[in-house]
């Protein structure tokens, strides 16, 4: 399966990504939208990069790096986490370096990500948590067709205080019959 379209090519983690994630990672301001609250040494991402061949299923992750199919760059991440086989579903984060933003990267990542999850991997459910405070990424998702399926209060704790975050979902089931529209 080639995760590519006209927009964006995903492609695994590499070596030569290390000072890109250093400096993303690192980000103390995107700290709050992750589980992140401390630094990464350039050790650590040395080491989780060397263990990235790990297969989905093992190591119930998997990140891909988002490179513009025009210029070459390397734009952003996808990151696909908490795999459940048993419940058939699996968590998505998508980050796109503020450089490279409105350019429909993300979106057009999600794309891809959703033909792998559901094509390929026939996982049954996508999901992820949007902060209320982003409404980008909740006009995107809303325009794919995922389903905004509760509203989960004071979840995370920002530099602002507590933030609510919309839980959104997209099934199997909906993404083939909309596909095939």
């Amino acid at each position: 399966m080639l995760l590519e379209n006209n927009t964006i090519r995903l492609r695994a983690v590499e070596p030569e990504d290390l000072d890109r994630l250093y400096a993303w990672e690192n980000n103390s301001q995107l700290w709050d939208v992750g589980n992140t609250r401390n630094p990464y040494s350039k050790f650590i991402l040395r080491q989780y990069i060397s263990q990235c061949d790990q297969d989905i299923y093992e190591s119930k992750q998997l990140r891909l790096m988002m490179v513009s199919v025009k210029t070459g760059d390397t734009v952003g991440t996808v990151d696909l986490f908490d795999l459940d086989i048993h419940h058939g579903r699996i968590a998505l984060g998508l980050f796109v370096d503020a450089a490279f933003q409105g350019n429909g990267f993300a979106k057009e990542s999600l794309k891809l990500v959703e033909d792998y999850i559901f094509g390929y991997l026939k996982i049954n459910q996508l999901y992820c948590h949007i902060s209320t405070d982003n409404k980008a990424s909740i006009n995107m998702f809303e325009q794919e067709n995922f389903e905004k399926s509760c509203l989960l209060k004071q979840w995370i704790k920002t530099a602002k205080g507590f933030e609510d975050i919309i839980l959104f979902q997209q099934f199997r089931e909906n993404y083939l019959q909309n596909k095939q529209v």
